[in-house]
């Protein structure tokens, strides 16, 4: 006959969970705690996968052509077996770290002048552009021995060619608003193409030096600009 009390477990014992003791499995504090454990395997293997591409780039910037995976592995710090349990192939880490280092483009950018002497512009400009072309040289070398390479490194490249003209029509805006329809457009064709990688590359690998080729594309800058007149004087282009 029941007394309307609840009774104790079998052995007398208070429940663990009654006890206060871990909620049974599948209870919201495991499915948390899981979370958190799924979060720090997640940013571990991330940082793992940056390490190796690091170690990748460390050595295209040392000149090396070929990556085996014994010295991806020793430069990362890592094993071989685990480049390969990050990366199917070394094809994948090569697209791997050529697209981060074409990310890393946007930590070399620093703010130019708009406006001031057309000189102390163009330096500017120049400056920046020589520096990051003479940084991502390996990069673009490794990109053009590629059969195949993917569609993000090619998104990424675009991005990078267009981003790199719209920043010299901001700094010469001044000179380019001179002039306008097929005579502006064939001005900011010559002035991008000397000063991306294309022209660089010719430069370096015909034997000028870094500040050399920086001269180089100065002076092209100024003489392109000279076609339409000094600083001081405002011509009107034809359409």
């Amino acid at each position: 006959m029941s007394t309307g009390r609840k009774e104790p477990p079998w052995d007398g014992i208070p429940s663990r969970t009654a006890r206060g003791a871990p909620a049974a499995p599948g209870s919201a504090a495991d499915v948390a705690t899981a979370a958190v454990a799924a979060d720090g395997r997640t940013a571990r293997g991330r940082q793992t996968r940056e390490k190796i591409a690091d170690a990748l780039l460390a050595l295209l910037d040392e000149g090396e052509t070929d990556f085996p995976a014994d010295r991806v592995a020793q430069y990362a710090g890592v094993s071989r077996r685990s480049v390969f349990h990050h990366f199917d192939d070394m094809a994948q880490l090569v697209d791997t770290a050529i697209t981060r280092r074409l990310g890393q483009l946007a930590e070399q950018i620093r703010p130019l002048p708009t406006s001031g002497p057309r000189a102390a512009r163009v330096a500017a400009l120049v400056e920046q552009r020589a520096r990051i072309l003479e940084w991502i040289t390996p990069a673009r070398l490794a990109i053009m021995r590629m059969e195949h390479p993917s569609d993000r490194i090619r998104e990424v490249t675009d991005e990078a060619f267009a981003d790199a003209r719209r920043r010299l029509e901001a700094v010469l805006g001044e000179e380019l608003g001179r002039v306008s329809g097929r005579r502006r457009t064939d001005l900011v064709d010559g002035l991008d193409a000397v000063t991306t990688w294309g022209a660089w590359y010719h430069w370096r690998s015909t034997g000028l030096s870094p500040d050399q080729a920086r001269h180089a594309m100065e002076a092209t800058v100024l003489n392109l600009l000279d076609s339409i007149g000094p600083p001081d004087q405002v011509l009107h282009g034809s359409e």
